[in-house]
């Protein structure tokens, strides 16, 4: 397994409400490759060169491998499958040319549109089945996902996992399923989310992560490390925090500060002989340090736990 780390962990947020201060690209690559990771996500379209043979330099030049990249697409509504399919192809031809021909292929990371539509965001991490989606959103969202992931892996051979995230419509557990339950697992895989999964469980007890990674365990191709600190989960509830509130008051904290039992999903992980990414991601803005030596830290407790 090795370690990567990700542009939002710097501040470079798809969300215009919480973005961060602005660090450029040439500065979040050098602080992650000194903090000791070894491969990075892309960020959101144009942060990073999107130029193949450019994107390509910066990353040889630090000795960092492209791991994959997030691609938010409003899938319960058809008209946009079109334009989604078009991004995402986008994005998997710049994964694709800059990636190591020996490596593990990059991951094009299909997402939700989290943080669009209102009572979702207002609702993240309590969500009720009457805030989801009809059988016929379900379908169409269903489709939608495998279409993308099917045009990206004809035109690329990459493959496509979808990422369950809060303030989207596959948020909880029983959301992760049935989205799961409706396409082929031959064109989707899971990344799985420990900070995303536990807080958007509706719980903040840690053995939820274990209970997921079990549950999913056969789809599961891409792993985020992502910490929930369990006061702030509380707070966000019990006064009705939307998830931007949540995100800019640290929900999502440095690893060993929250709620995630890491050393449980190290193990889980070693049992089934995971041997892909561990990306770590934690939501640093304005106010809540500096990224990098918050980098360093979550680098420094995951050497601690042996990772």
């Amino acid at each position: 397994m090795r370690i990567a780390n990700a542009p939002c962990s710097w501040g470079a947020l798809e969300f215009d409400d919480v973005k961060g201060e602005g660090i450029t690209y040439g500065r979040m690559l050098d602080e992650l490759r000194d903090t000791g990771y070894v491969g990075t996500e892309l960020g959101d379209w144009g942060f990073m060169p999107t130029v193949p043979a450019q994107l390509q330099f910066e990353l040889k030049r630090r000795n960092l491998r492209m791991v994959g990249a997030f691609v938010p697409v409003a899938l319960k509504d058809v008209s946009l499958h079109t334009i989604g399919e078009a991004e995402a192809l986008k994005v998997a031809r710049l994964l694709s040319a800059v990636a190591e021909e020996e490596d593990q292929s990059p991951f094009l990371i299909l997402a939700d549109a989290n943080g669009t539509e209102p009572e979702r965001t207002r609702n993240a991490g309590h969500v009720t089945n009457e805030m989801g989606l009809s059988a016929a959103q379900w379908t169409t969202f269903a489709r939608g996902a495998e279409r993308i992931a099917r045009r990206v892996r004809e035109e690329t051979g990459m493959p496509t996992v979808f990422h369950h995230h809060c303030a989207g419509y596959v948020e909880t557990p029983q959301e992760i399923e049935r989205l799961l339950d409706m396409t082929d697992p031959e064109l989707l895989g899971l990344v799985f989310d420990t900070g995303h999964y536990l807080y958007g469980s509706g719980d903040i007890d840690g053995q939820r992560v274990l209970e997921g990674l079990e549950r999913f365990g056969k789809r599961i191709q891409h792993v985020h490390f992502k910490d929930c600190h369990p006061l702030v989960a509380r707070q966000a509830r019990s006064e009705g925090w939307d998830y931007f509130t949540a995100v800019r008051n640290g929900v999502f904290c440095e690893l060993g500060q929250g709620s995630v039992p890491f050393e449980v999903v190290r193990d889980w992980l070693h049992g089934r002989g995971y041997d892909g990414w561990i990306v770590v991601e934690q939501d640093v803005l304005p106010g809540m340090g500096s990224p990098k030596e918050s980098a360093q830290r979550n680098r420094a407790y995951l050497k601690a736990i042996g990772l």
